[in-house]
């Protein structure tokens, strides 16, 4: 049935029952939270409830869940669904462009074509400009009759107040641990030890905790790590390394970037641990050939100079994710934190400036 897939937000489903129940829904939804939560899929398996066949509010024993067996619910699962619409950001794009939403708000102004009325889920509302946003206002403000949005974004405040104010703000949160262990598991991470790792890189976010469980990616923030820690790095191999590695993960462009992001996710989190290390902190539960590595790298570089490359690394991710050309983004990075970690102009391998 319907729901199965959704973990962690019980609550909402719950919520949306009774107002269903009580034929109450709103026209307009904003649902807010971390990305990798399950905000669009909870969407999703929601529009798919209200415009099953086998649905009937007014029925005493009402339950908003899909049959999954419909006309309807298959044709959503295979958006074909005339009623039901998905608006992306585009992949070569940085916003939502005017002509997806003029697209859009056209569709909605037409009588719905199987009876129950229109849903439109707006993916990626962060990335609305003004110029969308005000195209989207005109019908989001005189809704057609039985019409629902449902927008997604990360933030309220990632969003224009003008859009805000025309919809009910549902807030999720970052998934418990316990329910990313249970999501690791399903998808096959047996090993108690990296599911913890995951887990705690994850921040509550099972999308992202199931994109850090890629073997290739910890295998290669290995060949970072060794690299970072030779007494001078070969910068110019580790960049053109790096940017193969995200060649490898497919010939689209989102699916490099997504690959770059993660292994720049895990550089971080290896620099912040070896950060704790250098201020003589203490990594409980780190494995002896990790905790080898990353004392190495503390020993070597010392709090500033890790703090300068994290510094740098964090800096890095707005180009990454703003379609800035990839290898000049990781060759660029890579060769300022090999900078920062070669030794002093005149000084011994493996003394510190």
């Amino acid at each position: 049935m319907s729901w199965q897939r959704i973990v962690g937000h019980d609550h909402w489903i719950e919520a949306f029952t009774r107002v269903a129940r009580r034929h109450r829904l709103a026209h307009a939804y904003l649902f807010v939270g971390p990305a990798g939560v399950g905000k669009r899929m909870f969407a999703e398996e929601l529009a798919k409830a209200l415009l099953c066949e086998q649905n009937d509010s007014n029925a005493a024993d009402f339950i908003l869940a899909a049959c999954d067996r419909c006309d309807a619910c298959l044709q959503v699962e295979a958006r074909t669904h005339p009623d039901f619409f998905l608006v992306a950001r585009p992949e070569e794009k940085n916003e939502i462009p005017v002509e997806s939403m003029r697209a859009l708000c056209g569709s909605f102004g037409l009588k719905p074509a199987r009876g129950k009325g229109k849903i439109a889920i707006l993916d990626d509302a962060d990335d609305l400009n003004e110029e969308s946003a005000n195209c989207f206002l005109k019908t989001l403000e005189e809704p057609p009759p039985r019409s629902i949005f449902f927008l997604i974004g990360t933030s309220v405040e990632r969003q224009m107040a003008t859009v805000v104010s025309r919809c009910q703000v549902v807030r999720f949160a970052p998934l418990p641990g316990a329910v990313l262990q249970e999501v690791l598991r399903k998808q096959g991470v047996a090993d108690a030890a990296h599911v913890k790792r995951l887990v705690r890189l994850a921040g509550g976010s099972a999308g992202r905790a199931l994109a850090l469980a890629d073997p290739a990616l910890w295998q290669f923030r290995q060949t970072l790590l060794a690299g970072l820690t030779r007494a001078v790095p070969d910068t110019v191999g580790l960049g053109r390394a790096w940017t193969k590695f995200g060649e490898d993960a497919g010939k689209e462009g989102a699916a490099q970037r997504l690959r770059a992001h993660l292994t720049l996710q895990l550089l971080v989190h290896a620099l912040q641990d070896a950060l704790t290390l250098s201020l003589g902190g203490n990594l409980p539960e780190i494995e002896a050939d990790e905790a080898k590595v990353l004392n190495a790298l503390a020993g070597r570089l010392g709090p500033e100079k890790i703090m300068q490359m994290l510094e740098r690394c964090l800096e890095a991710e707005i180009p990454i994710d703003r379609y800035v050309q990839l290898p000049l983004v990781l060759e660029a990075l890579v060769d300022a934190v090999g900078q920062i970690a070669a030794p002093a102009q005149g000084a011994p391998a493996g003394s510190m400036r």
